[in-house]
């Protein structure tokens, strides 16, 4: 596995080994021994997440303020761009953010450790994003950081209004959002 750091500490992007020839490929998607030795950090999976959307659709930006959850993020079919926000006040970087294009033909995946603010959109046609959890999801620790907060300044390449679920066009700003220490 490769590993590249982001623009922000902590925030890797990870390339499997691809085996591939006339009948198709083999890749791990996921191995605990080959990911602690990667990045360095030693994490337990509980929850795997699998989300569906159309063009368009944006979601986000996500986190919990108790039980945080890192999440490995990566796209099954079709492409997306992935955002993670920096939420720790204690960071250099809090309130920056990276963004980068993912999509199934790369099969490059996105770690996105706690502390982060995690938010997506749909690129494609439509795109199936799965993504691991270090924790359980829990919708009373649940926030939502605004997606187009000028403060944060997100880059989305967006070709018009994006399809936003209710609680998302509610997000906080970065001025009023809950955070971590």
């Amino acid at each position: 596995m490769q590993v590249t750091p982001t623009g922000l500490p902590g925030v890797l992007i990870l390339e499997p080994k691809i085996i591939a020839d006339e009948r198709g490929f083999f890749m791990e998607s996921f191995n605990q021994r080959a990911f602690e030795a990667a990045t360095g950090q030693n994490v337990t999976f509980l929850q795997d997440n699998h989300s569906c959307s159309q063009r368009g659709v944006l979601r986000g930006l996500h986190y919990q303020v108790r039980q945080p959850q890192g999440k490995l993020v990566r796209v099954l079919a079709g492409r997306i761009f992935d955002v993670a926000v920096d939420l720790r006040r204690s960071a250099a970087t809090f309130g920056k953010w990276v963004g980068m294009e993912l999509d199934a033909g790369s099969m490059r995946m996105l770690w996105v450790p706690p502390g982060f603010a995690h938010g997506f959109l749909v690129l494609s046609d439509a795109a199936d994003i799965l993504y691991k959890t270090t924790d359980y999801y829990a919708p009373q620790h649940e926030r939502t950081l605004r997606w187009d907060d000028p403060q944060l300044a997100i880059g989305w390449p967006l070709a018009g209004e994006p399809i936003l679920s209710d609680k998302d066009r509610r997000g906080a700003s970065l001025a009023d959002a809950e955070t971590y220490a």
